[in-house]
């Protein structure tokens, strides 16, 4: 860990006050104040919500290294982070600390109150800076970078001298508009491709009744996430190993956060059902105004149909049924499937932060020289050939 649980580190203004958590040992009013920050954040993200992050390191953390870093504002919460020291760097050893992360985490971005953006990277780089643990430089995955957490964290590096450098750029598709579902649909996908869907959908139809049910419906939640743990180790990911319910962690955190996240009104499901069998089904997260496509599966045996891009063409209206301004599709950067139907895009990245300290920047600087130069050597040349993209009408 970067520093011990229970230590706290005081900033100029002795109002201001940062923390570090064991999770283990939160207590029902650190849980409380967890709840309304994220309800509060300038940037919501619902994988640092209480009902995502507390499972999601009670299951995934094996090794016990994760702290929760937070900042309080005159005894309130303003801030968390999750945060652990890594003494790896890809395969280069090089200690630095950096947000905490599991693979289905889609978004690192901070749970920061608006109007405290600065002073909670202020509290977490002096605490950093003060502690040689702590390791060379602060490394964020996942962090939007077109939003007020990530503008806030740069004004205070230019105006430190600190460097912050974005080592890896990425946007993904995301769903932003005051339209009706079928009029945004008629608006972003050309219609020589709504002729062709709109033909896969009456040959589904031809071969029984089909519907697209949102909720649990009277089998209750257990019973759905059991058809979707299924119908997602039925596929692809069941024969290579990364479907949810092949590893015990994975289950237990898709069953523990979706639990939560019902039983706050933050989880959304949605299915389409021929004669009642689940041939696509869909999982999402809610932090309003936001919300978050976290997981998708499809029967593989009607993939012929596109049920997994026929159910999220029915669930264009989300944002109006949930009373949303956006939704984050969680996607790779150019997903043949989302992004041919969610046009707005938001941008994400990995971002390192030097840090202050004898020698600290000076090798920080050299450490991101030979970074740039092994990226160079790994682009691609101009003249190689370009990789093919999966089918348009992949589901997953």
């Amino acid at each position: 860990m970067v520093m011990a649980a229970s230590t706290t580190a005081k900033a100029a203004d002795d109002g201001l006050r940062l923390a570090l958590h064991d999770p283990a040992t939160l207590d029902a009013g650190f849980v409380t104040g967890w709840r309304r920050l994220a309800d509060a954040a300038s940037e919501p993200n619902a994988f640092h919500a209480p009902e995502f992050l507390a499972p999601a390191i009670a299951h995934c953390d094996g090794l016990h290294r994760a702290s929760l870093a937070a900042l309080h504002v005159d005894g309130q919460l303003c801030g968390l982070m999750p945060i652990a020291r890594e003494a790896y760097y890809g395969r280069w050893p090089v200690p630095h600390s950096q947000n905490w992360r599991h693979p289905n985490c889609f978004l690192g971005t901070p749970l920061i109150r608006a109007g405290h953006e600065r002073a909670f990277w202020q509290t977490l780089l002096a605490d950093l800076d003060r502690n040689p643990r702590a390791g060379l430089f602060l490394h964020l995955h996942g962090i939007a970078t077109d939003g007020p957490v990530f503008a806030a964290l740069q004004q205070l590096c230019t105006d430190q001298r600190r460097a912050c450098d974005i080592v890896l750029a990425e946007e993904r598709a995301m769903l932003a508009t005051d339209l009706p579902g079928p009029a945004y649909y008629e608006q972003v996908v050309r219609k020589k491709k709504r002729k062709e869907l709109a033909r896969l959908r009456n040959r589904l139809a031809e071969m029984g009744e089909v519907q697209t049910v949102q909720g649990c419906a009277d089998a209750g939640l257990d019973a759905w996430l059991d058809e979707f743990l299924a119908l997602e180790q039925s596929g692809w990911k069941g024969r290579n190993g990364s479907a949810l319910a092949d590893m015990p962690e994975t289950r237990g955190l898709l069953l523990a956060a979706t639990r939560q996240a019902h039983a706050a009104g933050r989880l959304h499901l949605i299915a389409m059902r021929l004669d009642g069998r689940p041939i696509a089904m869909l999982i999402n997260f809610l932090s309003p105004p936001g919300g978050f496509s976290f997981k998708t599966a499809f029967a593989e045996d009607f993939a012929r149909f596109s049920p997994g891009v026929l159910l999220q063409i029915d669930n264009l209206d989300i944002l109006a049924e949930q009373g949303l301004d956006w939704m984050d599709s969680c996607a790779a950067e150019g997903h043949p499937m989302i992004d041919s139907l969610w046009a707005e895009r938001r941008h994400v990245g990995r971002v390192s932060i030097g840090l202050k300290g004898f020698a600290r920047p000076a090798l920080f600087a050299l450490f991101r020289q030979g970074e740039r130069f092994m990226d160079r050597r790994r682009a691609p040349r101009p003249d190689a050939p370009v990789p093919t993209s999966p089918a348009e009408n992949d589901d997953d």
